[in-house]
Order: C-alpha cells, then structure tokens, then sequence
C-alpha cells in the first residue's frame, strides 16, 4: 500500500501531550509551548495535557509515565534541552525510552533548520520515536524550530504515523 492509501486511512482526531522542558520557562512566559498547543488545535487535534518540566532526566522521565498510560494521548510533543550545551538532557531522558526511533525526524529537521540557520543546525538533538504505541517528537526549545518542527514534519505525518502503529 503506498502512502497516498495509507493517508486515506489516517486518524483524524489526536489527543496530545504538550511538555516544554526548561530551567527558566514558566508557562506564563512559555511562547514555544503555547505556540505548538496552537498549531495542534489548529490541525484539528486536542492538547489533552500541558506543562513546564525542569530540565532533569528523571524529572522529565516521570512526567512522561502518566503520559504513556493515558488512553486519551496519542501524541507527546517536547521542545527544550535538545541541545549540547550541560543543562540540555531531554534528548538523553527520551531516548532511552524509544522502542522504535523514527531517526528522519531528527535528519530531515536539521536539514531545513540549516537552510534557516546554516551550520548550527547540526548542534540539534532533535528526534522522535515510538513508546507504548504513542508517538513522541522532541524538538528544540525556540520558537521558530518548533514552526518548522510542527508545521513541515510533524503534524503532517501525524496522522499517518499513528494509523501506522494500529496496523
């Protein structure tokens, strides 16, 4: 089946999971959270869940266990602490999670953020991956990686992806 069939047959509606890991953000001031909440709702899905989560692998971890049990999430999206810098450590604490790494997120985003951005592209750990029948992107924390993360790769295979782990 090619993937024009498989579209047709993608799920319509999601249920997701928003997090925004950061020492600093607070979800007042959390302009990258509130823009993915948006671009979720506008696709036509639901955020089930939001939050702000230090940047700490355990503390990340542990938010993400309730998520992965819960029947209403379909979807996890994360921006922060993708980066090398000490403190960024959500690609580590998701990472290990992964049953199935869907490795061309992480390659296809790097490769329109250096059309954006040059060079620095390649200091991204952006990646996503499958846990417990749910997909999870992770992305970088600024505002415009989350737009080119949301709006070119990842709710427009959403629906496709997940069609995918009910086959």
């Amino acid at each position: 089946m090619g993937v024009h069939e498989h579209r047709a047959k993608e799920t319509t509606l999601v249920g997701c999971a928003v997090l925004t890991i950061s020492d600093t953000r607070t979800e007042a001031d959390d302009e990258s959270g509130a823009r993915m909440r948006q671009l979720i709702t506008g696709a036509g899905h639901e955020v089930v869940t939001y939050g702000v989560v230090p940047d700490d692998p355990s503390r990340i971890r542990a938010t993400l266990q309730p998520l992965f049990a819960n029947p209403n999430v379909q979807a996890i999206f994360l921006s922060g602490g993708t980066g090398i810098a000490p403190r960024d450590t959500t690609f580590e604490a998701v990472r290990s999670l992964f049953e199935k790494e869907i490795e061309g997120f992480g390659e296809l985003f790097r490769m329109l953020s250096f059309h954006e951005i040059g060079a620095a592209a390649m200091l991204s750990r952006a990646t996503a991956g499958i846990v417990a029948g749910k997909v999870l992107f992770s992305m970088p924390g600024s505002p415009a990686a989350v737009e080119l993360a949301m709006q070119k790769l990842a709710l427009p295979e959403l629906g496709h992806a997940l069609h995918l782990l009910e086959a």
